[in-house]
This record gives structure tokens, sequence and C-alpha cells, in this order.
């Protein structure tokens, strides 16, 4: 367990946590030492395939305060320092572009930043100056767990190394005046650079999931599902593509933490709203002041871990957004979103299943945190796509429904209109035709004496001159019914006479017509 303990008197006092009976400041110092001599040390061992034993592997150094002929001396209590499955960590570190020189100079070369711890689990969390590694102290238990999670989690890293679950760079244990600290490296979910509005740790749970009064009085308090609710009542929204991406990488992993029956995990959530922008804001609590560079661990961003190719999101590591997910609130407010899965060290041992029976029988057994790995997986993941992650939909002309169920009246309406024109103009055209035909026919048999005179002011044609030139007056007709026909259907003409004038008899006769209503 951590404590505090004063020094000093009157108003010059200073609280410096402990952990297992060591202070802090020792216990950076022994963290620091360790490292620093067993990846250095490692690297004149010569590289190969990682072995099955190799997940196995404990190598132990010991580090007096006055020094040896292999380690420095130093101010510390002495200690002795021990790295498991060397070969294994080197091998993911190298899958994530880490170089030893990169590594030693994050954890070694600048101080630790210590961090508030937002959970309940008593443990102490370091930050490096970088922004890249957080180390954090774990149980006994824990540290055991992630030994034999080792082969399954070099297969699953090995197949899909773009995930949201922890990245584990190094398992280290110090062990001083008969205590046992055991540490765990693994990857910076929240970079300090970006003020993180609200910070969130969602289990899809509802039992006791609401963040304590003391919480809440903190500066950067950690929400929990409930506050989720209220404070996010329509949840975070992602375009299409987005939103696939990151549902996917989280039921992958789900998948994978079910079949390692791991459960009581959580997903680790920052929201950054862009529209707040604070004058001299440089990051959470806790900051130094200078803005660190953008990270080069691979895969390490939000983005990078839910993405499929990587050329987008490598862009969006070097900018401001630090690797984080552009998102918005239902108030179109622009957000950046950082997340991981974290606490991934919970099997389902048999006192988890006592503690879901006992909960079980006095509260909703479905509500409460501590479930069967499959359950557990399921509800987390309903969770987080129906409550937390919504896809934003693309916006379309969508007409009223009085609009709807009138385009059909309507389209009905003037195509029945439309062929009833269409009929009408067909009908006239083939009566003017016939009777063109009709009349044709009777001047060429009878002469124009058998018919009766057309009324005034028609005149009649001479049939002497339409025998003459009846291949001229055929042609000359058929004109006129074309001209007619084309008139009337752009003028909507429903009485149209052509008048003939009296022809005169000469070579060449000059006609006119003219079109009434």
């Amino acid at each position: 367990m951590s404590t505090a303990t004063e020094n000093g008197t009157g108003g010059n006092r200073s609280s410096e946590k402990t952990y297992k009976k060591t202070t802090s400041s020792a216990l950076k110092g022994a963290i620091q030492l360790g490292i620093g001599y067993t990846v250095g040390n490692l690297t004149s061992k010569p590289d190969r395939d990682v072995l099955m034993q190799d997940f196995y592997v404990v190598e132990s150094v010991f580090l007096p305060s006055e020094g040896s002929n292999l380690t420095p001396a130093h101010h510390y209590p002495d200690f002795r320092f021990k790295t498991y499955a060397p070969l294994a960590f080197r091998y993911f570190r190298d899958l994530f572009g880490i170089k030893p020189d990169d590594y030693l100079y994050s954890l070694v070369n600048e101080p630790l930043i210590e961090l508030v711890n937002p959970g309940a689990s008593g443990s102490l969390f370091y930050l490096t100056s970088d922004d890249e590694f957080i180390i954090k102290t774990v149980q006994h238990k824990e540290a055991k767990f992630l030994q034999r999670l080792l082969p399954g989690y070099y297969m699953n890293l090995n197949q899909n190394p773009r995930t949201l679950l922890p990245k584990f760079y190094g398992l280290y244990c110090i062990q001083s005046g008969g205590i046992n600290i055991r540490l765990v490296v693994m990857n910076n979910v929240l970079p300090r650079s970006v003020k993180m509005h609200y910070k969130y740790d969602l289990k899809g749970s509802t039992y006791k999931r609401r963040a304590s009064r003391k919480e809440r009085e903190k500066a950067c308090p950690t929400y929990k599902d409930l506050d989720f609710q209220d404070m996010h009542e329509e949840g975070l929204y992602f375009d299409a593509e987005t939103y696939n991406n990151l549902m996917k990488t989280l039921q992958r992993d789900c998948r994978v933490l079910e079949s390692f029956k791991i459960m009581d995990y959580s997903l680790l959530l920052g929201v950054h709203v862009l529209d707040h922008r604070e004058g001299g804001e440089q990051g959470q609590a806790g900051g130094d002041g200078r803005r660190p560079v953008a990270q080069r661990v691979l895969y390490s961003t939000a983005m990078e871990s839910i993405q499929g190719d990587g050329k987008a999101a490598e862009a969006l590591t070097t900018d401001d957004t630090m690797g984080g997910i552009p998102a918005r609130t239902h108030k179109d407010e622009k957000l950046l979103i950082y997340l991981g899965i974290i606490d991934i060290l919970q099997s389902y041992r048999f006192i988890k299943k006592l503690e879901h029976s006992w909960k079980a029988l006095v509260y909703d057994g479905d509500s409460v945190s501590v479930h069967r790995p499959g359950f557990y997986a399921s509800r987390f993941l309903k969770f987080m796509s129906t409550r937390v992650f919504r896809k934003t939909q693309p916006i379309r002309f969508s007409p009223s429904k009085r609009t709807r169920t009138s385009i059909p009246a309507l389209k009905s309406c003037s195509q029945e209109i439309l062929s009833s024109q269409a009929d009408e103009r067909n009908e006239e055209d083939r009566r003017d035709r016939l009777v063109g035909a009709r009349s044709l026919a009777s001047l060429d048999g009878q002469g124009m004496t058998s018919h009766p005179a057309p009324p005034s002011p028609w005149r009649t044609v001479p049939s002497a001159l339409l025998r003459s030139r009846a291949p001229w007056t055929w042609t000359w007709i058929e004109m006129t019914d074309r001209f007619l026909t084309s008139t009337c259907e752009r003028s909507s003409f429903t009485n149209i006479h052509f008048v003939l004038p009296s022809i005169r008899q000469s070579p060449h006769p000059h006609w006119t017509g003219h079109a009434g209503v």
C-alpha cells in the first residue's frame, strides 16, 4: 500500500509517497538504475527468434550502494533487480519500432513524473518526460498472470499489432529489505500535452459505477459509466469509417481477452474539446510546461491503433492532435478522443467467482462489474457500441410524408393529362389526313362540281390545275399539314383554318396562306 510521509517542520512541509515502506524517490532511482543496466547488457546479446522457454526466463542482478565491477554506485539502499523474459520483451519493443537507445533515453536520462493514482488499486504510476511510457506497480498475482499470458500475447501481436490492448514493453521486480516491488512498462494512453476536459473509466456495468465525491473534487477527476451517461447522454459521434474501424478493433480485442478468460477490464477514455481553447494551456496537471515531441512508438496512438492502414495515422501523430480520433457531440462540438483498454491482468479465478456469486445474491448479477468473461465481453461491447460511440449518418434529402405521398399522384395526374392531349392530337391529325385524302380523291375523280362549295372565305381550286400540278399540290398539302400539326402542338390551337385566296392564272401563281383561330 502507498502512504504519505511528512518531513520538515513549520511552513516547510513536504509529503512523499511510500510504497511498501519504500519512498517514491528511492523507487524511481532504483527503476532507472535497474533498467539502464539490464537493457544495456541485453544489447550485447545477438538477435534471434523467440523460443518458448524465453517467456519464462528471469534474469537477476544485485546493485549494492557502493557499486561493483558490473554495476555503478548509488545513494539508494541495496537492491536486487529482476528482469522477466528479456528476449521476449525485446522482441515486443522491436515490433513497435522502439530502439534500445530511445528506450533508455526515455526511461533513464530524464526524471520520471509521478502521477496521481486515479483508481482504487493503490498502485503507483510514473510517466516518462517524453510522454511515451508509463510504469505501473502491480501485484504479485498480476505479474505472474502476465508472465503466463506472454506466449498468447506474443501470438496476438504477431497477428495484429494494431490493438487497443495495453502494449507491454517490460516486466521487472525490485527486491529490497525483504520487499518485492513488481513493475510493468506500458504505452501511455493519455498524452500530457493535450488537456483532457473529461476522463472516464468505463466497464459497461452500472453497479457502483459513479465517481465518488472525493474523486470529483480532484483537479482532473476520472468519471465512470453512470457519469458518462449523465454528461454525454447522446454519446460521441464518429464518421462511418472511423466508427467501423473502432468497433472492429474493440470486438477483436474483446475476443482475445475472452479467450484468455480475462474480465473486469476497462476502457480508459480521454475527451479533449477543441472549442475550449484556453490561453497558455500546456496539458494536464503534473506537466513541466514543456511540450513533448510527437510520439515515436509505432501503433501507440489511438488513431493508429484502430486503422488498418497506417499512412493516414502517421500524419496525425506529428501535429497538435497527438494521434487523437476526431469526434463530435450531438451539439456539433468538435472533440479529440484518446482511448485504450486497461487493467487486463484480472482473470476469472476462484476468488472472482466467489465475488460475483456473493454480489449476485444482493444485487442484480448482470449489473455488477465482476462477471464471467463471455458475458463481460458482450456487455462491454454493447455498452460501447450503443451508449458511448455513435455513427454519424450522412445528410440526405428526406421529403416530408405529405410530399412523398403527393408525388405519385402528381405523376399519374400529369401522365393522364399528357396522354389525353397526345391522343387528341393524334385523333385530329388522323382525321385531317383522312379529310385531305378524300378531298384529293374527289377532285381527281369527279371534279369540284360534285361537292358543295366550301363556306366563305374558301375558294375552289380548279381541277385542271390540280391535275396538271398534282404532285406539286400533294407535296404542298403535306407540307401544310405538317406545318399545321406542329403549330397545333406548339400553340395548342383548337380550331385552325387555312385560307386559300383566289389563284391567279399565271405561269408562277403566288400562294399565300393564313392560319387563324
